[in-house]
């Protein structure tokens, strides 16, 4: 089974040019489940193709409190068992950041994390969001193992982005970000990209569009695949999708066996 994780930067934008970018990136990828980030869109915006693509179950979560911003959608070829939208707090919920799918031996978390720039208060939601997710992920995980994926909006370690002395007060690699990073592989998840390449340089899933730094790959490897450390035997690949464009993110991907 394959997942694949992508932040879209706008769902609709997608449906442009006779939908070559959902064509390619369904045709490249070859999802079983695909989770998408940054929709920025509510069902009711989308075109049939990106709606209800043949094959899949889809839901969306859209933020409440701000039209065109946030959002998350989770395509499956597999029904899952339940489904869930946010954690349960109306403050860290009302954005539309997380859908939640219980399949027969896995959960699997599509999420949204907050951007901590725009000031101290946001970056304060960001630390605070961060710390109810791996709560909730935890208790989700008493039930059964946990994968969660999506655009985490921090780079790990130096070997993340392409410029780590640069950004080293910038958020998105600030300590306190990084640390929250430590603490998910503390409590027992498993970086699935870096499991399988440890030492791999210039592998990012993210660059500037304003600056055109994909041309030249200066990136940062924001986006994830989290894997509860019992389901590691089973993860047989992981990868980033740096040839599907249509938004300033690149997809990640996981293999999954039975």
């Amino acid at each position: 089974m394959k997942l694949v994780s992508w932040n879209v930067n706008g769902l609709r934008s997608l449906a442009k040019d006779d939908y070559a970018y959902w064509r390619a990136f369904l045709q490249e990828a070859k999802p079983d489940i695909f989770c998408l980030q940054e929709t920025k869109a509510s069902p009711d915006q989308l075109p049939e193709p990106i709606l209800s693509p043949a094959g899949y179950s889809a839901f969306f979560s859209s933020c409440q409190v701000k039209k065109g911003y946030s959002g998350v959608a989770l395509y499956s070829k597999v029904e899952p068992w339940n489904v869930i939208y946010g954690m349960g707090i109306k403050e860290f919920d009302q954005e539309g950041r997380i859908i939640g799918a219980e399949y027969e031996d896995f959960w699997l978390l599509n999420v949204y994390f907050p951007n901590g720039g725009r000031g101290p208060e946001r970056l304060d939601y960001k630390l605070r969001f961060y710390d109810a997710f791996l709560a909730f992920t935890l208790k989700l995980r008493a039930t059964k193992p946990v994968i969660f994926c999506g655009d985490v909006n921090t780079a790990h370690e130096e070997i993340d982005l392409a410029r780590p002395k640069e950004n080293a007060d910038h958020t998105g690699f600030l300590p306190e970000e990084r640390a929250w990073l430590d603490e998910v592989v503390a409590a027992g998840f498993v970086d699935t990209y870096r499991h399988a390449f440890p030492s791999r340089h210039e592998a990012y899933s993210y660059w500037d569009m304003q600056t055109r730094a994909r041309d030249r790959n200066v990136g940062w490897r924001l986006d994830y695949f989290f894997a509860a450390s019992e389901l590691m035997p089973r993860i047989k690949k992981a990868d980033i999708l740096p040839d599907i464009f249509g938004s300033d993110h690149c997809p990640v991907s996981i293999t999954i066996t039975n």
